[in-house]
């Protein structure tokens, strides 16, 4: 018995382990900073400068906040919208430091990229932020292209995920002459020079080889706009098939991946369902579904699901999202068929001798093995080879989202019946 007792506190042990790692919580900034009133004015701004979604969609963050007074004096030199989401960004480092973490720093300072970095808006380094652990208990924090002068200094914690989010608050803002640069608003910024930055380049370069589509995209910025840009290999690998395509098929198929209304992700979010495209025009539909499971957005063609991956802006009117596929539109490509259900056995005929049941099916099978693979998946305007491109298609449905609870279950079921065998 014994031998089954170890085996039994094994699977246990795995058991509790893939449900610790299923149970992650994810963290919400604007009901963290909720429950501290002093911190109130930072809390909007997060959320009006669209920094929040962008937090509470990272791991391993920390969030250098300053409270209402600081706050009142950083927005009394009137700073744009944009502006203020740089300085604010500067203020979101990308990693974690909790209050234990910043008086061990090894070698007593370290340099944290920001998400001000991460934008690539930051000349260089100049969003990254060095933070120092100062004698006497103080902690020091300035922006790398202030001189090496610590402006702020650690205040205290406010809350801590371990190795997840640490909020902590800083005793003034970090002034930094590339944060606080004017910032145009997004219908004054190149679309495809956005796109180009962040690893979308092939799909910017297509867009402006293309000028109708170009110049529906720019026609929309101010009114709302949201794009989707394939990244890089992605759109690389299906160039042969766009090349293909007719003039007026290749900018159906890239006006195909903007909507001509702002989406926040917020808003993605809470309205799943069909969405209409610049390419929508009368009968031609040219729409996707959206869907989310959870923090997952996924675009949902009749060819292909594509996932949004990252948001290079979202800033109203203007949206950009990253997508890890090319969307396929299904009227510039065949959809796949659903596999042939297995054909019933022929009934005998009258006039002459009834067929073995045996023989029929076999014949049928044989049959239906010999249609074409390929012919399915051809796009209308491309080679035949689009298949490939669906092949991740399988898993675009809406699904319940309660694999916790049934990790829960899994695991309570699993004690009793270790334990019975103990």
């Amino acid at each position: 018995m014994q031998p089954l007792r170890l085996a039994n506190l094994a699977a246990l042990v795995v058991t509790l382990l893939l449900l610790a790692a299923a149970t992650t919580h994810a963290h919400n900034i604007t009901r963290i900073l909720e429950k501290h009133p002093d911190f109130s004015t930072f809390n909007k701004y997060l959320t009006l400068t669209h920094l929040a979604p962008e937090i509470n969609r990272r791991t391993t963050i920390t969030v250098c906040a300053i409270d209402n007074g600081a706050m009142n004096e950083l927005l009394s030199k009137h700073p744009s919208i944009y502006t203020l989401k740089n300085i604010l960004s500067l203020h979101v480092l990308l990693d974690y430091f909790g209050a234990k973490k910043l008086h061990q720093i090894t070698n007593g300072t370290a340099l944290a990229a920001t998400m001000f970095q991460a934008t690539g808006t930051a000349p260089g380094s100049m969003g990254f932020v060095n933070i120092t652990d100062l004698r006497g208990g103080k902690v020091g924090f300035g922006a790398e292209n202030n001189g090496g002068a610590l402006s702020a200094f650690f205040v205290k914690s406010l809350e801590e995920i371990p190795y997840n989010i640490s909020i902590i608050q800083i005793s003034k803002p970090l002034p930094s002459a590339a944060a606080e640069a004017p910032t145009p608003a997004p219908s004054q910024q190149n679309l495809t020079s956005i796109m180009s930055r962040h690893g979308c380049k092939v799909f910017a370069d297509t867009l402006s080889a293309s000028p109708d589509a170009m110049s529906t995209f720019s026609d929309n910025v101010d009114g709302g706009l949201t794009v989707f840009c394939s990244m890089d290999d992605a759109f690389k690998a299906f160039l042969p098939k766009y090349k293909n395509l007719t003039a007026a098929g290749k900018a159906s198929l890239l006006e195909y991946h903007a909507t001509p209304v702002y989406e926040s992700m917020a808003m993605l979010k809470s309205n799943n369902g069909l969405m209409n495209t610049l390419a929508t025009d009368g009968a031609s539909k040219f729409d996707f579904t959206v869907q989310n499971d959870g923090d997952q957005v996924t675009l949902k063609t009749k060819i292909v699901t594509a996932k949004i991956t990252g948001t290079l802006i979202d800033e109203d009117p203007l949206a950009i999202y990253t997508i890890d596929k090319v969307l396929l539109p299904r009227e510039l490509f065949k959809a796949q068929a659903p596999s042939p259900s297995p054909a019933p056995a022929p009934e005998p005929a009258v006039a002459d001798a009834p067929a073995s049941p045996k023989k029929g099916g076999k014949k049928k099978k044989q049959k239906a093995a010999d249609a074409p693979a390929d012919e399915e998946t051809a796009p209308a305007d491309s080679p035949s080879d689009a298949a490939d491109e669906s092949a991740d298609d399988g898993n675009g449905a809406v699904r319940f989202n309660g694999a916790r609870y049934v990790n829960v279950i899994f695991v309570v079921v699993t004690l009793c019946f270790g334990f019975s065998l103990l």
